[in-house]
């Protein structure tokens, strides 16, 4: 158990209005967590601090060789004042997997989720209680040893910011445009499109603008080999239901394993559908397209949550994300998990929970109401 020095601030800052449009990422609480790495000493001073700049030398490792690893994960605030996490030894877990392709040392995951937790407490009261609102949360790890010689670093910086958050995209849950990439590729397998590093999302940006520029929120990756079998999104994982099933492809060392993914599979099996997790080909997407089998497509992740998507590009070519013959509602299955996974659960008052949820949820058309509490991941603070 991490011994943290605590330091609270003596400026704290305005706090978002209710009701302000937050938007992602732009604003930060008053603290932030930083834990030290020394070689020989292992993981050391443990501190909660005031937000502030850190000071680097221009040769950190980091700057040259991109040695880093980040993680992302959220506080929602339940109706009886509780703080709740969702998952987070999952982000633990994950999150010494890219420690480990990395060469970065890694925290043991009950200190991990400690830093986390107490963080967040001490800035309770930043996070947003408006609908579709949350306080992300990014864990990261920096090297920062002073030189230039391409090798592991002997020094890194654990730190955790704070931000409260709006919708990933600003259309909320409206269908996005997703733009699948056939020129650039993000990852291949034996590479490190798994881990949660900084580098796989440089790589990305060059398509990003591609898309954009052309109207569409984000892209969708192929394989690096191939450029035939789909992979994920930019900040999502991928699903599609088709001919009612859901499919989702298949972990294979280039696609991140999304913890809001593995959640959105679990919670599918539950209500006892039928999931697949596969290699999906470009041509059977556009084909279940055509052939009025594509009932719906949307993304998952930890910053978007579940997103619908509305249409997709391919080869110049603009297509909506589901069969005109199709007779399915269009996002229904994605209202379904949406309404379940999304909110804090207002009558959740103690215990642990894995799908936060409470409001309106369809089950899927199976009759019956997923127990929440049989789902033991996320605990209040």
């Amino acid at each position: 158990m991490l011994n943290i020095r605590v330091e609270k601030t003596t400026a704290p800052k305005a706090k978002p209005a209710p009701g302000q449009k937050l938007g992602f990422g732009h604003i930060f609480t008053d603290h932030m967590f930083i834990m030290d790495y020394t070689e020989g000493q292992g993981w050391h001073d443990a501190r909660i601090v005031p937000y502030q700049k850190i000071e680097l030398d221009p040769s950190a490792m980091v700057f040259h060789y991109g040695q880093t690893m980040f993680e992302g994960l959220k506080a929602y605030r339940g109706a009886n004042g509780e703080a709740y996490l969702f998952r987070p030894d999952m982000n633990a877990k994950r999150a010494n997997n890219s420690n480990d392709r990395l060469c970065i040392p890694r925290i043991p995951e009950e200190d991990f989720v400690q830093a986390i937790k107490e963080v967040v407490a001490i800035d309770k009261d930043w996070i947003p209680t408006e609908p579709g609102t949350s306080l992300y949360i990014r864990p990261f790890i920096i090297a920062t040893d002073e030189f230039l010689g391409v090798a592991p670093s002997k020094t890194y910086l654990f730190i955790v910011i704070l931000s409260p958050s709006g919708a990933y995209y600003e259309s909320g849950l409206a269908p996005v445009g997703i733009w699948i990439e056939d020129e650039y590729v993000r990852a291949v397998r034996g590479g490190i499109g798994f881990a949660k590093t900084g580098g796989n999302y440089a790589a990305s940006l060059i398509a990003q603008v591609k898309a954009h520029d052309g109207g569409y929120s984000q892209v969708l990756w192929l394989d690096g080999v191939e450029r035939k079998y789909i992979e994920e999104v930019g900040a999502m994982n991928i699903m599609f239901k088709i001919d009612g099933k859901i499919v989702t492809p298949m972990l294979n060392g280039s696609i991140l394993p999304g913890i809001t993914r593995n959640s959105v599979l679990h919670l599918c099996r539950h209500w006892g559908m039928d999931v697949e997790e596969r290699k999906v080909s470009v041509d059977e997407l556009i084909e279940a397209q055509k052939s009025g089998k594509l009932e719906e497509v949307f993304g998952t992740g930890t910053a978007a949550v579940i997103s619908p998507v509305g249409k997709l590009r391919y080869m110049d070519e603009a297509r909506p994300a589901r069969s005109p013959t199709s007779s399915d509602g269009g996002c229904a299955q994605t209202e379904n998990i949406v309404n379940f996974i999304n909110p804090i659960d207002p009558d959740l008052t103690s215990g642990s929970i894995l799908y936060t949820g409470g409001g309106k949820h369809d089950d899927g058309g199976r009759g019956q109401r997923p127990d929440r509490r049989e789902h033991s991941n996320a605990a209040p603070l």
